[in-house]
């Protein structure tokens, strides 16, 4: 009897020790492989979200960019956010867009699937919104070619200057339209390089296109249809049910926008053919294409794409910039009569320091785009103790950071002393233009050519003009109010001044200059 209860107690013993040495050996492997695994940095600090939603209630639906450098004085210089399942990384300094999207681009050169702008309204063929890649690498050499170089910059001087001679003498004539001869200004120099097509009325068919789809973009864009951005199944929503109407209009956009790839591109193909088109860009990547033998649909596509976003991207930023340039000389009359001084000295329309550093002061003031288009992260990535996960938005705040009180005191302030000293080092990565064109492999490969109209029009307008406050009916001035729009583009809102020229000289001088045109 003793014997079969301490057989049975051995067995059971035995039992239990094989299963505890069991468990023993599967907790060990278990500590073993998490030995193994990489810790994973904590993400970024950020706003704390709510489930689901992440933190898009935290965001206002104007001026975001005003929020993200809030988020940014409380939890750095990269902050983490949540927009329903998408991970965002806002980059609020110069040092921080630099380091990722310039030292690490080969990750951080991607953008974000933008259904709504891409899928749905059409944009997808145009380079600011394509995926990286070798499309993107094209497009990229192409404007590239067409928009850097000397000797590239300097044939285009002609119209340039042709057109700049148009804006003096339209302030002449009639300066409370001075918002019409600016957008002028940028969409005839754009559309004569890019097609071919001299710009002769203030009603011209190809502007008009191209604005009525500018125009629709934005309208269509509102916060309701961009949820498709971040619950892609959305895109098949049926247009015949309750609710679509945001589907129909990104669709409706969709035709506008590919009159505004398909009319200029057949213009200039007509004029080809029949043996008078002017040399332009989209000439001459038609005439490439056909000397390594037929011209493919995906060529046809791609000479389309780059050749709208052209004026798409140009146009408006370029009219912004002078807009914000006149408004601030409006509202800081010394430093305008200090750069008239500077300029009496030398010869007319010279291109000196004073006016450069105005420029460059009016980039920083009020960037024209606050947010950078966003970034895409293509892998998981470290930096700075944090994990940033693939596929990631990355949003460069640039508004942030030329308010950054750090490296600008006084942010709010129009100050173009700060830059007379511009050198290397810390000082080239806080220049402004350095900032407002982009960071990486998604740097403008036409900010040379805009910022050279931008200075020529300024400049010539501070050699030529008084620009003052406007008048009431009683003679007194109008302060207008430092007010900018809320957007992609953020431009002044509607203000008055008044366009005195210097002298009688000054105006037989822009006539003649009209007349020699």
């Amino acid at each position: 009897m003793v014997a079969i209860v301490y057989s049975r107690t051995y067995a059971l013993n035995a039992a239990a020790f094989a299963g505890a040495l069991l468990s023993l050996l599967i907790l060990t492997s278990i500590l073993r492989i998490l030995r193994r695994r990489p810790k994973v940095s904590p993400l970024p600090p950020g706003p704390k979200g709510l489930p689901l939603l992440g933190n898009v209630h935290q965001l206002p639906a104007v001026y975001q960019e005003r929020a993200f450098a809030k988020w940014g004085r409380e939890f750095g210089a990269i902050v983490h956010a949540k927009l329903f399942r998408k991970n965002a990384i806002i980059v609020n300094t110069a040092e921080v867009a630099r380091d990722l999207m310039e030292k690490r681009s080969g990750n951080y050169s991607d953008r974000p699937e933008f259904i709504l702008l891409n899928d749905l309204m059409g944009w997808e063929n145009v380079v600011t919104q394509m995926r990286y890649g070798s499309r993107h690498r094209r497009h990229r050499k192409w404007i590239q070619d067409a928009f850097q170089g000397k000797e590239t910059l300097e044939s285009y001087r002609y119209i340039q200057l042709r057109e700049r001679n148009i804006v003096l003498a339209g302030l002449l004539a009639s300066p409370e339209a001075f918002v019409k001869h600016l957008t002028r200004f940028s969409a005839a120099m754009i559309m004569e390089i890019t097609y071919g097509h001299r710009v002769v009325s203030d009603e011209d068919p190809f502007i008009a296109i191209t604005e009525e789809a500018g125009t629709a973009t934005v309208r269509a864009g509102s916060p309701g249809s961009m949820l498709v951005d971040f619950f892609p199944i959305l895109k098949y929503y049926p247009t015949w049910l309750p609710g679509s109407s945001w589907k129909t209009n990104a669709l409706n956009v969709r035709v506008l926008v590919q009159r505004v790839m398909d009319v200029p591109y057949n213009m200039v193909k007509n004029k080809m053919a029949a043996g008078n088109a002017w040399s332009s860009f989209t000439s001459s990547l038609l005439e490439e294409c056909y000397r390594n033998g037929n011209i493919s649909p995906q060529d046809e596509c791609d000479i389309k794409g780059a050749a709208s976003v052209l004026y798409a991207a140009g146009t408006e930023t370029t009219t912004t910039v002078l807009l914000t340039f006149l408004l601030a000389m409006v509202l800081h009359p010394d430093v305008f009569k200090k750069a008239q001084a500077e300029l009496d000295r030398a010869s007319p329309f010279a291109d000196l320091l004073g006016s450069r550093k105005i420029l460059i002061e009016n980039y920083r003031w009020h960037p024209p785009v606050p947010l950078a288009i966003p970034h895409g992260s293509m892998k998981d990535d470290e930096y700075r103790g944090f994990h940033i996960p693939g596929d990631s938005m990355v949003i460069p705040n640039i508004w942030g950071m030329c308010q950054d009180e750090r490296n600008y005191p006084q942010p709010d302030q129009f100050i173009p002393e700060r830059f007379l000293n511009l050198k290397g080092g810390k000082d080239e990565l806080l220049d402004p233009c350095n900032l407002i064109f982009g960071f990486g492999r998604r740097l403008c490969p036409g900010r040379e050519f805009a910022d050279m109209n931008v200075f020529l029009v300024a400049s010539s307008i501070i050699s030529t003009m008084n620009v003052a406050k406007a008048l009431d009916e009683t003679g007194q001035e109008i302060t207008p109010l430092e007010d900018f729009t809320s957007g992609f583009v953020s431009r002044p809102k509607d203000f008055a001044c008044r366009f005195v020229p210097r002298s009688k000289k000054v105006i037989h001088l822009i006539e003649q200059m009209n007349v020699s045109n």
